[in-house]
Order: C-alpha cells, then sequence, then structure tokens
C-alpha cells in the first residue's frame, strides 16, 4: 500500500473510532491486509489499538495481525482480553511468534494461557520458552518437515504431498532413525532423480546447521552470509529440533539495527510502547543524559585546571567547541562503523588490529586537513601564528585519538561480552572530551609564552 494510501486510512480508522461508528470500522477491516493494519497501529493510542483489534472477529485474522506487529506491543493488545480468548488466538499462530509474545506478558496470564492450551501446543510453547529469548532455540519454528535417510525419492514425494501446518520445504532436511540431521536436499534435487533412489544417495551432507544456544544476530549473519533461505536447528546432541527461515532472520535483522540505532541514540524501543507518558519515557533516557552531564563536569574540571592559561590567554576559549565537538564526531563515526561491523560479521577480533590501524590512519589524515583549516582560521581571527599552530596541533591529535578511541571501546565491550551499542557511545563521548580538552590546554600551556606576545 502507498504511503499516501495509509495515511488516508490512517486518518478514517482514526476517526471512525472517534465517532464509535465499530460497524463500519469491522466492514473496513474486513479489506485490509493484515500487514496493513498492523502498520498504522503505532500511530495510535494504546486504548484505540485494543478496540480496533476487539473488532477483529476471526481468530485467524487476528493472528495474523499479531504476528506483523512488536512482540511487546502484540502482548499490550492483548492483555486485557480474557484468557481463553488469547488461547484460542495463540493457537491459530506458528509457535515460535505465540512464544514471544507470551515472553512479553505478565507472568499469571501466561500461566493461564499455558494451562488452558492443549497438551500437545503447551509442551511445544512450554519447550520454546525453556530457551533464551534471543537464541537461535528462542526463535526457531518446530513444526518443520524432516525424511528419513532411508526413504525412496518416490515416499519421500508422496510425505510432502500428504504435509499439513509446516514451515516451508524450499530445504528437506534428512534424518536417521535417532533423528539426528544427516543431509539436506532441495526440492528440485527430489524432482530430477529416479523415484526409487534412496534419500541417503542422493543427499548433501555437508549442512549448515546452528546449535540452539547461538546467538539471534550470528545466525542471521550465517543466512545472510551464504544466502541460504533456511538453517536447520539442532541440539547438543546433533538432533533436528527446529528450523529457522529467512523471513524469521529479517525480523531479527530489523529488530537489532532498530534496536541498535535506539541504544546509540541514547533512546531506547521501549518508549514507543509508552505511547505519551512523558515521565515513563524520560526515565527511560536520564541514564544516558546523567552519564553526559557526569563527562560534561569532568571536562569542565580540567579546564578549571589550565585556568591560569585561559585567563592569560582568552582567545583560547573560542575554539573549545570545535575540539571537544569535532572529537565526538569522529569518534561516533568510528564507533558505528565498528559496532556495524561487529554486528554483520565483518570485523572480528582476528582481524581487528588491521581496522585499528585503517583508522587510525584515516584520524590522521582527517586530523591533519581540519588542523590546517582551523590553523589557518585561528591566525586570520585573533592574528597569531602560535595560536594557530596551537589550534591546529591539538585538532590533529584530538581526532586522531578520537578515531582510535572509536575503535578501541567497542571491541573492549565486545570483549567483556556487553553489547558495544549500549555502552561505547556514552564512554567514547566523554572520554573524546576529555581527551579533547587536555590536549588543547596542555598544547598551549607549553606554547603559553609565544602566545602572550
Amino acid at each position: 500500500m502507498t504511503d499516501q494510501r495509509m495515511l488516508i486510512l490512517q486518518n478514517t480508522v482514526q476517526k471512525l473510532i472517534r465517532r464509535g461508528a465499530h460497524v463500519n470500522l469491522t466492514k473496513l477491516l474486513q479489506r485490509v491486509h493484515p500487514a496493513d493494519i498492523a502498520d498504522f497501529f503505532p500511530s495510535l493510542s494504546l486504548n484505540e489499538r485494543r478496540t480496533l483489534f476487539n473488532l477483529i472477529t476471526d481468530r485467524e485474522r487476528a493472528a495474523d495481525v499479531l504476528s506483523e506487529l512488536e512482540r511487546a506491543e502484540a502482548a499490550q493488545v492483548l492483555e486485557p482480553l480474557d484468557a481463553e480468548t488469547v488461547t484460542e488466538i495463540l493457537a491459530e499462530m506458528a509457535y515460535d511468534d505465540a512464544v514471544e509474545i507470551i515472553r512479553n506478558m505478565p507472568d499469571e496470564l501466561a500461566e493461564e494461557i499455558l494451562t488452558i492450551m492443549e497438551d500437545e501446543d503447551s509442551e511445544e510453547i512450554e519447550q520454546l520458552l525453556n530457551y533464551e529469548e534471543e537464541t537461535a532455540g528462542g526463535i526457531m519454528a518446530t513444526e518443520f518437515f524432516s525424511l528419513n535417510q532411508d526413504l525412496s525419492v518416490g515416499e519421500a514425494i508422496a510425505s510432502i504431498q500428504e504435509m499439513e501446518h509446516v514451515e516451508m520445504v524450499f530445504y528437506l532436511y534428512v534424518t536417521d532413525e535417532h533423528d539426528h540431521l544427516v543431509g539436506v536436499l532441495s526440492l528440485r534435487q527430489l524432482l530430477t532423480v529416479p523415484p526409487r533412489t534412496a534419500l541417503k544417495d542422493v543427499m548433501v551432507t555437508d549442512v549448515f546447521r546452528v546449535r540452539t544456544d547461538m546467538d539471534q544476530e550470528e545466525v542471521a549473519q550465517l543466512v545472510a552470509k551464504y544466502n541460504i533461505l533456511a538453517v536447520p536447528v539442532v541440539d547438543e546432541a546433533n538432533h533436528l529440533v527446529g528450523i529457522i527461515t529467512v523471513d524469521d532472520v529479517i525480523d531479527v535483522m530489523h529488530d537489532e539495527a532498530t534496536e541498535d540505532m535506539m541504544i546509540m541514540a541514547g533512546a531506547s524501543e521501549e518508549e514507543l510502547n509508552y505511547g505519551h507518558k512523558s515521565f515513563k519515557i524520560a526515565q527511560l533516557r536520564l541514564p544516558w543524559l546523567l552519564t553526559t552531564l557526569v563527562g560534561g563536569t569532568v571536562t569542565g574540571y580540567f579546564m578549571w585546571l589550565f585556568r591560569m592559561t585561559i585567563e592569560q590567554v582568552v582567545a583560547l576559549i573560542s575554539f573549545v567547541p570545535v575540539i571537544t565537538g569535532m572529537g565526538g564526531n569522529v569518534g561516533g563515526q568510528s564507533s558505528t562503523i565498528i559496532v556495524r561491523g561487529f554486528a554483520t560479521g565483518r570485523i572480528d577480533f582476528a582481524g581487528l588490529r588491521k581496522v585499528i590501524f585503517k583508522e587510525l590512519r584515516v584520524g590522521l589524515i582527517m586530523g591533519t586537513v581540519c588542523g590546517l583549516a582551523i590553523a589557518s582560521v585561528a591566525w586570520a581571527w585573533h592574528g597569531n601564528p602560535y595560536l594557530g599552530l596551537v589550534v591546529g596541533i591539538a585538532m590533529m591529535a584530538a581526532i586522531t585519538v578520537a578515531a582510535l578511541m572509536g575503535v578501541l571501546a567497542p571491541a573492549f565491550f565486545k570483549k567483556l561480552g556487553i553489547d558495544p551499542a549500549i555502552a561505547a557511545s556514552p564512554v567514547i563521548q566523554t572520554s573524546n572530551d576529555i581527551t579533547g580538552i587536555l590536549i588543547y590546554f596542555a598544547t598551549a600551556t607549553f606554547f603559553l609564552a609565544k602566545l602572550m606576545v
């Protein structure tokens, strides 16, 4: 749906909700694709979302809409409903999608839903809930199709024709009598060999696979790197327990990219669920602001230590904002590249040394160019070539150090097992402000006699 049509639809829905025209709304929702319904949910208040969702009486259609929503948002929409209704809707969803929503529900409601569910469904969902949330086990689908290696091609084709309610079969995974994953073949392979051929004679035994405890980002990197449409998930004994399809991987990449962008901006995706609750949103943002506040105070303290230099050459104050600002910008650029490199697998610790020297060279080049430019401005502005020299040297050194810090900080946190997108940004900003000020005023103090001429 085009942006213009979506905007018109959004405005129409909001007007009908305000008027209480539920009959008209119900008819409208029946003609709109579930993905388009989910698209305008974020623009509505929580109460409007719940009102709208309650008008979708078809359980399967309601499940389709939920599948397109963010999991926390879907859980919020379902929360006021009785447990029986919620269970009926979740029963229409794939187990992995249902599990993600249940994880975001209050514990009491989640337990009640699991109690109401049929034994088979409950067992599958409880099994998935046992895996960590952001692992292969947590996002895999357990409704998959596999074939025994002793089957013939003809028997395999007959089995495929009889299957129902399982994930796509672009790849057919082959197991032995103990459910160990032993091979894979494509539908094309299956259709181009004689019917009496045994699967074990035509299958590919070198199979890309992931363990249930592998981080979901690593799974996404594997799928993207090798351009595969699905990847099997095995336990520690190599039993085939599920599959992760490319649509799941796209969701992971979207979620991880959004999370990283929000975090590096000092915000949180959780804010989207708070609507217009100002105090809640402020509470989420304050820790980042307080970190910056502490860094600014430390920077101010170091400026106070150099107060004698400042008093004697007041012109130095003119270039404090540009020294700290440029350092912060360069550090932010480098850290963004490194964080993204770690996330996509293009950068690892084996090749980190090359990355460090590359960023150091880039920082030195940018620092030299910017240093010469600001030195010329300082000389022309204040008529003192030594002021230009001080500002130029400080700019070159501050940018070079900032570029280096932009690599080292994310790598340090990655090594500690801390998400670099969370921790690196405030640390880099603060450290670059401090080092920039120290370099600047230390250089000015060294040339103080010349500056006072």
